[in-house]
Order: C-alpha cells, then sequence, then structure tokens
C-alpha cells in the first residue's frame, strides 16, 4: 500500500453519511505526516500530565472535553504538558463541533510542524466516520481474476479458468436483471476482519465486459445505470471448472464448502460446466438458498431430517405389525 498521509485524509471523497467535513486550520507544514493506524486517541491523561502508554501514532481527537481543559490550562499560563506532548510525532490533531484550540495551542503546534484539523461533526459520529474510511484504507487486500455480480442481492465472486465462460455466465445474469460489480480483475478488501468487500481493481475499466467473438462491451450503456454497481460484499464463491467424468460432484449439498480468501472463510460452491447446463440459473438459485441458509432455512440438512423420520417411523411401524401378526 502507498504511503497515506493528512492531506490525502483532507483529500478523501466521501459522499453523505461518510463525509468527514474536515479542513486545516493550522500547522500546514505538517500536511505530509504519514498517518499509519486507522485507530484514534483522545489525550485527556495526557493534557493531565500521564504519558506513560501515550498511543502517539494515532490521530489526536480533541472533543468538547479536551478542548475546555486546554482552556484551563491557557488560563493558568501552563503549557508544560502541551510542549511534552507535542515532542511525540503524532499524524495530527482534530478538533471536533468546530471547536478551535487557544493561540498558545497553534503556536505550539506551528512549532512542531503538526497539522490542526477542525471538522462540524459531533465527536462520537466523526470518530465512527473516520474510524470506517481508515479501516478501508489500510484493510489487507487482493486481486483475483474473475468476475464479481449481485445476484439476489447476495455478492457472487465467479471463479474459473480462462475461458471456461465467466463474462458470458456473468452477461446472462445481468440480462436477467442482476447487477455487475467488476469483470476480469476484482480487487477484495478485508474490512473489520472478517467482511470481504470486492470492487473493480480499475474504475475506469470495471462495468466493460470483455466477451470473445464480441469485444469490449459498456454494460452501463447497454444495460442502464441499474445494472452495476461500484461495490459490495462477497458472500459466495462459485468456482467454475469443465465437467469431468471421473470426478464425484456433490449432489445433496449438505456439505459446507469454504474458500479462504484474506484469511476470511467464504461460502463456496463448485460448478462442474459442460454444454446443456443452464449455469446463470444453476448461480441465481444458489444464490437465492444462501439467502433462505442465513435465514436459517438449510434444505439439505431439512432434506437428511426428514428421511431420518420417515425411515424411523418406517421402521417403528414394521416392528408394530410385526409384534402384532398372529397366525
Amino acid at each position: 500500500m502507498k504511503k497515506f498521509t493528512v492531506l490525502d485524509l483532507l483529500d478523501l471523497d466521501l459522499q453523505d453519511n461518510n463525509s468527514l467535513n474536515l479542513k486545516c486550520i493550522g500547522g500546514r507544514a505538517g500536511l505530509s505526516r504519514e498517518i499509519t493506524i486507522p485507530d484514534l486517541n483522545r489525550p485527556g491523561l495526557e493534557l493531565g500530565g500521564f504519558f506513560n502508554n501515550f498511543a502517539f501514532k494515532r490521530i489526536q481527537i480533541f472533543g468538547r472535553g479536551e478542548t475546555a481543559y486546554l482552556e484551563k490550562l491557557h488560563s493558568q499560563h501552563d503549557t508544560s504538558s502541551l510542549e511534552h506532548m507535542f515532542t511525540h510525532p503524532f499524524p495530527c490533531c482534530i478538533f471536533t463541533h468546530s471547536l478551535s484550540p487557544d493561540e498558545s495551542f497553534m503556536s505550539i503546534a506551528d512549532k512542531a510542524g503538526c497539522p490542526i484539523l477542525q471538522t462540524n461533526l459531533p465527536t462520537s459520529i466523526f470518530s465512527t466516520r473516520l474510524v470506517w474510511a481508515l479501516s478501508n484504507i489500510f484493510a489487507p487486500r487482493e486481486l483475483i481474476h474473475g468476475v464479481l455480480v449481485e445476484v439476489c442481492g447476495i455478492g457472487v465472486l465467479i471463479l474459473g479458468e480462462s475461458g471456461v465462460g465467466k463474462s458470458e455466465i456473468a452477461l446472462e445474469l445481468i440480462e436477467r436483471g442482476h447487477r455487475l460489480i467488476a469483470d476480469d480483475a476484482v480487487e477484495v478488501k478485508c474490512v473489520g476482519g472478517n467482511i470481504l468487500m470486492g470492487s473493480g481493481a480499475n474504475p475506469v475499466t470495471s462495468h466493460h465486459m470483455e466477451i470473445r467473438g464480441l469485444g469490449i462491451i459498456n454494460i452501463t450503456h447497454l444495460f442502464g445505470v441499474g445494472a452495476i454497481r461500484d461495490k459490495k460484499q462477497i458472500q459466495l464463491v462459485v468456482q467454475l471448472e469443465e465437467w469431468d467424468n471421473n470426478k464425484e460432484y456433490d449432489r445433496l449439498g449438505s456439505r459446507e464448502n469454504t474458500m479462504d480468501i484474506l484469511e476470511v472463510h467464504a461460502p463456496a460452491i463448485l460448478i462442474p460446466v459442460k454444454p446443456g447446463r443452464n449455469i446463470p440459473i444453476i448461480i441465481e438459485t444458489a444464490a437465492m438458498n444462501e439467502r433462505l441458509k442465513k435465514l436459517g432455512f438449510h434444505s439439505a440438512k431439512e432434506f437428511d431430517e426428514n428421511v431420518l423420520k420417515w425411515l424411523e417411523s418406517e421402521n417403528a411401524r414394521r416392528v408394530y405389525f410385526q409384534k402384532n401378526v398372529t397366525f
């Protein structure tokens, strides 16, 4: 991952409920400082002079409580704890609620080359948005050759050898009303330690598809803006392979198969491909079946339970009649 600085944080293009509303109010010389940890710190103890275990590598957040204490220190002309705090190379200070520090704070920050940012958001809302934004930026990522589509609300990652028909199958799914996220190159990020988010590796080409014999097509222009999405959580992995007559494929679906992507166990199924099989309908059914599983309905397990109940009832009935047969 490339270096992420305070200036990059200011330049983040986050919209609507994700917007940070940040602006720089001082210490512009330090905007090139690097942010290395996707976490925050509220320096209450440090303002009081306690620096044991000071999380100085994190962004420092100043809310109403911290700002009120700064005003107290300013009225007492006590800047010793501030001067000590700014000897640590933390990335930046951010004041919430449109609060501003006093002149002594700004002077010490300028000397230390530390950028001072401001947002009009409340501390709790801003902290949640910032942690989420940083988690996405610092999330582990991997580039995967495949196609990512949204089918019945489920993010389906279609994998397989080149030429097996991934793009053609995705095109049929789009024609059936589902949506394309990325074709050919899918960037997968692990957010929050257990959520796999997929998007196009290149935003310019992610909503285009290469169809052999046809060439490059623009899905947005052909099917409309409702046929695409920018990103989607990967909830099912479909592995396609050429049908092997010597291989035994799962016919009951009672086994829970997974695929490890960035150390996350994603539900996975293997679908053999051969002429005559309607793979798009199979994937569509697999996606709906995955939704049922998330709601607590497991068709294969329910089938097994019903068969066992039937066998037990048949055995019990046979034993009963054998005991009551008289000659």
